[in-house]
């Protein structure tokens, strides 16, 4: 890793608590400016609980959520004069089109760019959020399985990106169960309510 990035921080306690596990840590120059790299120092966790339960019940050994936090260093650093304000629409942007080639390459189809939204960190600094909706095909299920993802970008200190995607369907909808447990029977409400408390509480 260079000696001048840093990883984010991140609610280490909840995600553990809700049954994530951290599955990469990395460092990669996620964009390129006309005078400056970006690198992102990223830290990627899936939702171990639900895959083992989905497994467990169906044999389908399938990644169901995802939630990765991302601190960005600029090398060179940005001159005198070029502040976050003048960057930011630049980061939200090569943020987003990264999420979406992301999902592509996760085998996800007609991924699609939704709205937008504003709010806050729990530290305060303004967030700006864009969701994204994708379809993936489980043939071993013989079902599709859509999803919304939400990509969060902002600047405190640092820039910062924290993104995730969930199902739009309890997973125990999706594979046609008739009795799910918990946390398969989890509501697409529950999931998308703990995704942006996810991303609100990256420092």
């Amino acid at each position: 890793m260079a000696p001048d990035a840093a990883f984010p921080v991140v609610p280490e306690a909840r995600l553990a608590g809700s049954g994530w596990e951290l599955t990469d840590e990395h460092v990669e120059t996620v964009f390129r400016l006309p005078t400056a790299s970006v690198a992102g120092a990223t830290k990627l966790y899936d939702d171990v609980q639900t895959r083992r339960a989905a497994k467990a019940a169906t044999g389908l050994d399938q990644q169901w959520r995802f939630f990765f936090a991302t601190a960005l260093t600029f090398r060179p650093s940005l001159a005198p004069g070029i502040g976050p304000a003048m960057i930011l629409p630049t980061v939200r942007s090569e943020a987003g089109s990264t999420f979406a080639s992301e999902l592509r390459d996760r085998g996800f189809e007609n991924v699609s760019r939704g709205r937008r939204e504003r709010t806050r960190t729990d530290g305060g600094d303004r967030l700006y959020l864009r969701s994204y909706t994708a379809e993936l095909p489980l043939e071993t299920a013989e079902t599709t399985l859509s999803v919304t993802g939400w990509v969060g970008v902002w600047h405190g200190d640092g820039f910062r990106i924290a993104a995730g995607a969930h199902p739009d369907r309890p997973v125990g909808e999706v594979l046609d169960l008739d009795d799910p447990d918990d946390p398969l029977d989890r509501s697409p409400a529950a999931y998308r309510e703990e995704l942006l408390e996810l991303i609100r509480a990256v420092e």
